[in-house]
């Protein structure tokens, strides 16, 4: 045991309380090998519906199923005793109403054993997100751009310009307001961000949305330079695991057909 003590698991009323103090280290994790190495350090791991376009090399989120959140979340639960595990509900699973929301997290949550979702819109959604949280399911909310509804606004631009930025605050304050114990907000400008963040009392989460957030998020196989399919105008790389990962590939291949793969005479010397 640590000096410290037993490490204790973060929870969304903790995370709330963190409004204003020590930023949130927030990043994403769709693997059990991956949790285990994010939940070191981070205090919230995302399952995110990204996992379609990262892992399984869909276009767009839009095609992420429920079976595929829940199959997903269960792979980051069991290396996760540290972090608020949050898993995503994919597009269709909520929007129908409040009624189909809560038969889709509770689905998540019994499944996973997760302790919150996340879920996209602030107005449209503000019913939704009181109702799950009247009967116990804990709520992030995601503002600003919301890749599930891409086809929708025409692309991932950045939001709340102009006279939109008042949109993009009213569905911050509607989702805050209802009961999310956080609000992640999505390629939104530093002003807006900083002016969202000192309006709701609860801590906002930026990707993209500058500094001005309570914490930050990355989709971790962006700042690991893992996926490159394309990258994120936003996304500061830590390392660049993918062409590592590459090079490490293109040595093997090269081995095995140069026949310089060792044997057990190399292996076991002694035998």
């Amino acid at each position: 045991m640590s000096a410290e003590g037993p490490r204790r698991a973060m929870t969304p009323a903790a995370v709330r309380a963190r409004k204003g103090g020590e930023p949130l280290v927030c990043l994403t994790a769709y693997t059990t090998p991956m949790a285990r190495i994010v939940d070191a350090h981070a205090d919230v791991i995302l399952v995110g519906d990204s996992l379609g376009m990262v892992v399984h090399g869909l276009p767009s989120t839009l095609g992420v199923t429920l079976e595929m959140m829940v199959l997903h979340g269960r792979a980051v639960m069991r290396a996760a005793p540290k972090a608020l595990v949050v898993v995503d509900l994919p597009f269709g699973a909520y929007e129908a109403g409040p009624a189909q929301a809560f038969a889709a997290a509770a689905r998540v949550m019994g499944e996973t054993g997760c302790a919150a979702v996340k879920l996209e819109g602030g107005v449209a959604m503000a019913e939704t997100i009181g109702f799950l949280v009247a009967r116990g399911v804990p709520v992030m909310a995601h503002v600003g751009l919301m890749p599930q509804q891409v086809n929708a606004v025409g692309g991932y631009r950045v939001q709340g310009r102009g006279a939109d930025a008042e949109r993009v605050l009213a569905d911050a304050r509607a989702a805050a307001e209802a009961g999310a114990f956080a609000v992640v907000l999505e390629k939104v400008a530093e002003p807006l961000a900083r002016r969202i963040t000192e309006a709701v009392a609860v801590p906002t989460i930026g990707i993209g949305a500058s500094a001005a957030c309570d914490g930050q998020i990355l989709v971790v196989d962006d700042m690991l330079g893992i996926f490159t399919a394309f990258r994120p105008s936003f996304v500061r790389r830590y390392a660049e695991l993918g062409a590592a990962a590459e090079a490490a590939v293109a040595a093997y291949a090269a081995d095995v057909r140069a026949r310089a793969f060792p044997g057990p005479e190399h292996v076991f010397p002694d035998a």
